[in-house]
């Protein structure tokens, strides 16, 4: 079962959990502000789900609430940022309102965050770019509980590390790919397993390497202890997309990469290396508004296949999926919502509905 509520309720009462939680009111409103704009979006995994991971990050001192980024190396147009340990939705946009910055000043930037708690739908800090022209390219890893195992192993050795593109097309929707190099995000594991669905063959492992349909085998510990894993996308390919992001999101950022055993630890560090380049400043513009335009055409021409009603481009879904939820509101399963009401007790309130 699931109840449905309209984003500004959400936005309320998320804003309440997170201030309860340490957060001041500006900072509580703007997780939970990004938090719905992921379940609008139709991002569900990285939307208000989050919450009880959040809190209980926050009670084993891994998430910091209040924290704003550090500068530990300013090159003009390369920048070295410590996120330390805040909440990626600020930090994250604190890093990026910088590197726009450098960009608009030198034509492009370089930005290596490390260390920041989860930053959530990388997708955002894209969309940040593009409304001001720039195209943007996101590397990043996680740290945490490795639930992805490499091409050719049977067990999770990193995470779901995501990479995201951003470029603005003039006149029309931008174009913004963002994807987890896993086969499926994580978070939408835990969406499929607290509403009691089995998921598509080629998704998982189980905890001995064995192909499963089962989505608890990467949310609980099985019954020896262990989880299951997710599987890159595309076999080899993404395979090699999630080390690229590890080695540039991890290593290269400062932040770190994964290298130890797992453990229970609710804290989500994120590295990021992101590159802002604007197209006006290359001499290419006229060029690249006209040839963008035309291949976008192009595209669409095509006649839709048989089971789709018109081709599409990344960030088209959630653009869609944004205007019917806020029009119809954001469907919760009564497990997420019954798990968010239970954090907000951990923080003193204890009148959430339901």
């Amino acid at each position: 079962m699931a109840r449905n509520f309209q984003a500004g309720a959400l936005r309320q009462q998320m804003a309440r959990i997170l201030e309860a939680a340490g957060s001041s009111a500006g900072e509580a409103r703007q997780v939970a502000d990004n938090l719905v704009m992921a379940n609008l979006s139709g991002h569900d995994s990285h939307g208000i789900g989050m919450i009880p991971r959040y809190i209980e990050s926050i009670q084993e001192g891994g998430l910091q609430p209040n924290a704003a980024i550090k500068v530990n190396f300013d090159g003009g147009a390369m920048l070295a940022i410590d996120g330390r340990h805040g909440y990626g939705q600020v930090v994250g946009v604190q890093a990026m309102e910088l590197a726009m910055e450098r960009a608009a000043q030198h034509g492009s930037c370089i930005m290596a965050l490390g260390s920041a708690h989860h930053l959530g739908r990388i997708g955002h800090f894209a969309e940040m770019a593009v409304a001001r022209g720039l195209v943007s390219i996101h590397f990043v890893n996680v740290l945490s509980r490795p639930v992805v195992a490499p091409w050719g192993g049977s067990d999770g050795r990193f995470g779901t590390n995501p990479c995201c593109i951003g470029i603005p097309l003039k006149g029309r929707d931008p174009f913004v790919l963002d994807f987890a190099t896993s086969r499926v995000a994580q978070g939408k594991m835990r969406v499929a397993h607290n509403e009691g669905r089995q998921v598509p063959e080629g998704y998982l492992i189980d905890e001995h390497g064995r192909p499963t349909t089962n989505p608890g085998v990467v949310v609980v510990p099985q019954s020896n202890g262990l989880l299951g894993a997710l599987l890159p996308f595309g076999e080899h390919k993404g395979y090699g997309m999630a080390i690229a992001c590890e080695l540039l999101g991890g290593a290269l950022s400062g932040g770190g990469t994964w290298h130890r055993q797992p453990d229970m630890r609710r804290e989500v560090l994120n590295g990021m290396v992101t590159i802002l380049i604007d197209p006006r400043r290359l001499g290419t513009t006229d060029s690249f508004e006209r040839e963008a335009a035309a291949f976008m055409d192009w595209l669409k021409e095509s006649p839709p296949a048989q089971g789709f009603d018109a081709v599409r481009i990344a960030g088209d879904p959630e653009r869609e999926a944004r205007i019917k939820r806020e029009r119809d509101g954001v469907l919760v399963d009564d497990q997420t919502w019954a798990e968010i009401v239970a954090a907000g007790k951990k923080v003193g309130l204890s009148d959430l509905p339901g």
